[in-house]
């Protein structure tokens, strides 16, 4: 369900909830009757949580303004340890 928004000259907007796609051109105002017709509104995105707008705000200010990288990320995997000197370890099994 989606909320449409719909302004009457007389009462102001009136909120009508429909599902996506089926919201008419003008309903009837419910406190006048008189004809209301369809406002365009921006999505209501302030009303996510604040990882995900933090993630759209990131993606928007990377587009202008990027991040240097000075070297190449690493592959998350741990470093392998070093190799035992000591021959008589050789035969055992590693981590």
């Amino acid at each position: 369900m989606a909320t449409y928004t719909y302004r009457c000259a007389a009462d102001g907007p009136v909120d009508v909830r429909r599902p996506i796609g089926t919201a008419p051109a003008s309903v009837a105002c419910p406190a006048c009757g008189a004809p209301a017709p369809r406002m365009i509104t921006p999505p209501l995105l302030g009303l996510a949580d604040r990882g995900r707008m933090a993630a759209i705000d990131r993606s928007e200010r990377s587009r202008t303004e990027p991040d240097v990288v000075t070297s190449i990320p690493g592959s998350g995997r741990p470093a392998r340890p070093a190799p035992r000197l000591d021959p008589r370890t050789r035969g055992l099994p590693r981590p």
